[in-house]
């Protein structure tokens, strides 16, 4: 009896041990890293919650304008044409920096202020927890493909525009490198032909002064920022054609910029506008054939650049 009493007791043991022990797996398995919820996978329902939005507009009203109006002198011409737009809207502009966005966002009027989100680099803003939590919370960011049409990220976008949302959008991928524009791509096109939402042309002039793409120097200056005619699609008009009509927009406000209203209005009518992305040529003849103001800005960035250690083509 004492003998199965200690052999039970053993076995018991022997019992507990394997359940403690970790599990072994069979040579060769490989086993997958866990998932990581970053880049277009990142969760940003969070950020739209009504005490992170209470936080959120305390931060913009109370630090981000205030930082912006001293910092960046913005002057914002155009304005009223966001007035007879009624719901959701895609502000569609420009990107020479990344002080851009809190520009953008700060200066717009409240019922937009506080009911914007910004579409923003999947693979550079949300490559990191601390970076997407941090622009998440920041500023509304929801992840976005800057190279494609991303079925997660336009769904996403298409989703909260269609609740009421707007959306600020680079449409050229990223920063300018040389002071010219990038090509748009069609995500703000597909978006607005999508959602039925019209789209307003902005351009941003002088935060590449300030901030450029290859400096880590912040130099406070002065900033323009224009609003253009709402645009809407055509009839039968793709989202390619729209993107290009947006591109045009932006490219005409960038004229009014540098000249005039008028003789940027007759320009654009002729079709004379001169071109957003340059001329096709070396880099020397592209700066020297930089607009008055864009020149000014490279003269100032010059000297300064030093390449962001964890920063891609951007």
């Amino acid at each position: 009896m004492t003998r199965r009493v200690r052999g039970a007791a053993a076995l018991g043991h022997e019992g507990l041990r394997f359940v403690a022990e970790k599990p072994t797996r069979p040579a060769g398995l490989v086993v997958p890293l866990p998932k990581r919820k970053l880049g277009t996978d990142y969760d940003t329902a969070w950020s739209r919650r009504y005490p992170v939005r209470v936080a959120r507009a305390v931060v913009l009203d109370n630090f981000t304008r205030p930082i912006a109006r001293v910092a960046l002198s913005p002057r914002v011409i155009g304005l009223e044409h966001l007035d007879p737009v009624q719901g959701p809207i895609i502000l569609a502009a420009n990107h020479a920096s990344h002080i851009d966005t809190g520009l953008l966002v700060s200066i717009l009027p409240v019922r937009l202020r506080h009911h914007t989100i910004v579409a923003a680099a999947a693979d550079y803003f949300f490559n990191r927890h601390w970076k997407a939590a941090f622009w998440t919370f920041g500023l509304g960011a929801i992840p976005m493909e800057r190279s494609k049409v991303n079925r997660r990220s336009a769904d996403l976008a298409a989703g909260l525009i269609n609740d009421g949302w707007s959306l600020i959008i680079f449409p050229e991928g990223g920063r300018t490198a040389d002071g010219w524009g990038r090509e748009f791509k069609g995500g703000a096109s597909y978006l607005a032909k999508r959602c039925s939402v019209p789209v307003i042309p902005v351009h941003i002039r002088g935060t590449r002064a300030v901030l450029a793409k290859s400096s880590s120097r912040f130099r406070p200056g002065s900033t323009e920022i224009r609003f253009g005619d709402a645009l809407v699609p055509r009839e039968n008009e793709d989202a390619r054609k729209f993107a290009a009509r947006i591109e045009q927009a932006v490219a005409a406000l960038a004229d009014e910029a540098e000249s005039d209203w008028w003789s940027a209005r007759r320009r654009a009518a002729a079709g004379t506008t001169p071109p957003f992305r340059g001329p096709q040529a070396s880099a020397w003849r592209r700066e020297w054939a930089l607009p008055n103001s864009a020149r000014k800005d490279q003269r100032a960035t010059r000297g300064h650049a030093k390449r962001e250690p964890w920063s891609r083509d951007d």
